[in-house]
């Protein structure tokens, strides 16, 4: 199921083996929830995507934090 977000707080993820980078406040994403990840999209930059899969249970801290803010 398909769903939007704002981030409101230091919310990151690691593209492979990376350095973890930081998704920006304010940024809107989109949100598609699987059992056992969530996949967030958002446009990174004019024309370009960002997209990354993390553990639902990080996607839940998050929200629980309030650094994810789901849309109702």
């Amino acid at each position: 199921m398909t769903q939007f977000a704002t981030i409101k707080g230091h919310v990151s993820y690691s593209p492979g083996d990376g350095v973890p980078l930081v998704i920006p406040e304010g940024t809107v994403v989109e949100v598609v929830l699987a059992p056992d990840s969530a996949t967030l999209s958002w446009e990174a930059e004019k024309g370009v995507v960002g997209l990354t899969a993390i553990p639902r249970t990080q996607y839940d801290e998050y929200v629980e934090a309030g650094k994810i803010e789901p849309k109702a």
